[in-house]
Parts: structure tokens; C-alpha cells; sequence
């Protein structure tokens, strides 16, 4: 999926009734804002296209089925729209060889954690999980992706892949480096796009 030539970017109001949507779906396991754009990310980043039939369900929780998830028809046109425009956000800034970063919600204290944003790299990764070896073991370049690995394990159920505390001005130093692992990623995975492209 090319991005397009004419990329129209989410207002914030538009990323309010987007986050709003979101934390209404009852499935239990729809991403937020924050995990959807670091989802989005990582689908964009990897070596494979995936396609929106498939990646979308993954946002409401529901792999491989969006039944259920609108009232209306209209609604479905309105939300699908707004997550397509930001999808495209994303795509276009990388194939532009601009700087994406990262959307991060901030707590009551206005901390940006950077967890969940993690988490939906994560779990988009998982889509095509085999294909990531290469970066994971790429010792010149793999290095990218610590910072994202120790946000998404910080508060791992496993006390062995934790992290070591993460202090306020250490998760400042990680959360910079976000953006340099997406262009890494991104980088790394293009020749292997196109080749599948061609295919």
C-alpha cells in the first residue's frame, strides 16, 4: 500500500473523536491512539506489505474480523477514514526521508511513558514476525531497536525481560531515540518492499 501524493493529516479534534472511538470498543484489546501509531509504524517499517483487511481488525482487538465493531455504516466510513489519513501520515513522512515522530499520550502529570506505543510496534512486528530476524540479529543496525524492546517489556509479567528502572530522565533519552529507530527501520527494510513489490 503506497502512500498518497496528497497526505492530509489528522486534526486534533479528529484525533479526539479517533482516541474516543477507540476506548469505547468493549472487546477488552483495542489499541489506543498511542499503540495504534506505534502499530502503524512498524507495519510500515517491515520488509512485507500487509494490507488494511488485515492489520485493521488488530486495532479493535478482534484479529481477522471487524464485525461488530460500528453502529452504523456511516460511522464505519467516518472512523475507517480517519485511520487510513493517519496511516498515510506516517507512510508518506518516511517515503519522504522526513522524520516521523512518534504520537505519544501524556499522563495526568504530563509524562509521556511510551509503553504503549511500544507495544503496538510489537504487536505490529508479530504480523510478519519471521521477517524481523534480520534486523534483530543485523549487528551494525539492530541496536534500533532496544529502546523500543525496553519500553515494551518495562513492566514485563517476567521479571527476567525487564528492563533496569527506567528513570524520568532516562525514558526522556529513550523516547528521542523512537523516532531514529523507526527511520533505521525503515531504512533497513527497503530494498527488501520492493523487491516484494516486484514480486
Amino acid at each position: 500500500m503506497q502512500p498518497s501524493a496528497h497526505p492530509n493529516p489528522l486534526t486534533d479534534a479528529e484525533f479526539e473523536r479517533l482516541g474516543r472511538f477507540l476506548a469505547e470498543i468493549k472487546t477488552g484489546r483495542a489499541m489506543n491512539l498511542e499503540a495504534m501509531d506505534g502499530f502503524f509504524a512498524a507495519v510500515i517499517c517491515g520488509p512485507e506489505m500487509v494490507t488494511p483487511s488485515e492489520w485493521m481488525p488488530h486495532i479493535w482487538g478482534k484479529e481477522g474480523s471487524s464485525d461488530g465493531v460500528f453502529q452504523t455504516v456511516g460511522e464505519a466510513n467516518e472512523i475507517i477514514d480517519l485511520i487510513l489519513r493517519h496511516w498515510n501520515t506516517i507512510a508518506r513522512t518516511l517515503f519522504e526521508g522526513r522524520v516521523y515522530f512518534p504520537l505519544l499520550l501524556e499522563d495526568e502529570s504530563g509524562l509521556a511513558h511510551g509503553n504503549d506505543w511500544a507495544n503496538g510496534f510489537l504487536r505490529g512486528m508479530k504480523l510478519r514476525h519471521g521477517n524481523w530476524n534480520e534486523l534483530f540479529d543485523d549487528e551494525q543496525h539492530g541496536g534500533c531497536l532496544v529502546p523500543i524492546l525496553m519500553l515494551a517489556h518495562e513492566h514485563d509479567p517476567d521479571p527476567k525481560l525487564r528492563p533496569p528502572p527506567i528513570s524520568r530522565k532516562k525514558r526522556e533519552d529513550i523516547l528521542t531515540r523512537l523516532a531514529a529507530s523507526v527511520t533505521v527501520a525503515y531504512v533497513y527494510f527497503e530494498p527488501h518492499r520492493r523487491a516484494n513489490v516486484r514480486v
